[in-house]
């Protein structure tokens, strides 16, 4: 019995389905971005840049790329070593740490920030502690960190340990039974063939970093000007009816989300020409 081919299938399905996929993408993803850079717009170019240009809208970039800035390295290091001991080594407690890395992904990121409330908040566990030694971590940047952090812990890592598993230790094995020193193997050996794979993660990692939204928010304070991020300035102005100005910080990061579709795919297809 010949193998189920794609192609002995009749015309009209075949077009049938490629026309509902357009039609999906046309409604919920193109549309969408077209309503954000039309709405951005619709008061002309001098009220799109002077919304921009506005203190608390240079406020909320400044805050959302100095938590990119301090998340992305961190999740850098930890799934690198994450990937790193899965792939690598047996261990009692490895499925509990693949367990804690997809946590972030089954827990809401609402949940998430109140966890942190509870701990770090004036009535938390360490609230009292904090407060004595004027240690302030909820409403400021500290807390937008953490919760930062917690949402993209499984972004560089999920995407390293597929690729390590992969690639085996035959390669480690080898440079180390030549004489390199563990260090110079994993810079010289492992690093060259997770390039790719790294950068798709730091990619993806970034993104959510700068988008985040739920865990944020509810650390955050909405203190304007100190404690809000691009995504929760659009949430204010467009509450306070300021719908052009939102928009055009909106379109800020629906631009984000596009440079982001295009290195992605441009990193996946290196990954899979490195696959062949």
């Amino acid at each position: 019995m010949s193998q189920l081919n794609a192609r002995t299938e009749p015309r009209f399905v075949r077009y049938f389905l490629i026309t509902i996929a357009l039609a999906f993408f046309a409604l919920f993803l193109v549309l969408p971005l077209v309503c954000v850079f039309h709405n951005a717009l619709s008061k002309g170019w001098v009220v799109y840049f002077d919304a921009l240009k506005h203190p608390d809208a240079i406020a909320a970039m400044r805050m959302t790329l100095m938590t990119a800035l301090v998340v992305v390295p961190m999740n850098l290091v930890f799934g690198v070593a994450a990937a790193w001991a899965i792939s690598k080594f047996d261990f009692r407690g490895k499925g509990l740490l693949l367990s804690l890395i997809d946590l972030p992904l089954s827990v809401s990121p609402v949940i998430a920030g109140l966890i942190f409330i509870l701990l770090f908040g004036a009535q938390g566990f360490l609230g009292p502690w904090l407060i004595a030694h004027n240690i302030r971590i909820v409403f400021a940047w500290p807390a937008i960190v953490l919760a930062t952090l917690f949402v993209t812990v499984p972004m560089v890592a999920r995407e390293l340990i597929p690729i390590m598993k992969s690639q085996g230790t035959e390669e480690e094995e080898a440079a180390l039974t030549l004489g390199a020193s563990a260090w110079k193997t994993f810079w010289l050996v492992s690093v060259p063939n997770l390039r790719w794979g790294i950068l798709y993660g730091v990619i993806l990692c970034n993104a959510r970093a700068m988008g985040e939204f739920g865990a944020v928010s509810v650390v955050s304070g909405h203190i304007r000007g100190l404690t809000n991020t691009m995504p929760l300035h659009v949430e204010i102005l467009y509450n306070e009816y300021q719908s052009a100005a939102a928009f055009a910080v909106a379109s800020l990061l629906a631009m984000l989300a596009i440079v982001t579709l295009i290195a992605k795919s441009i990193v996946e297809a290196h990954i899979r020409q490195g696959q062949k």
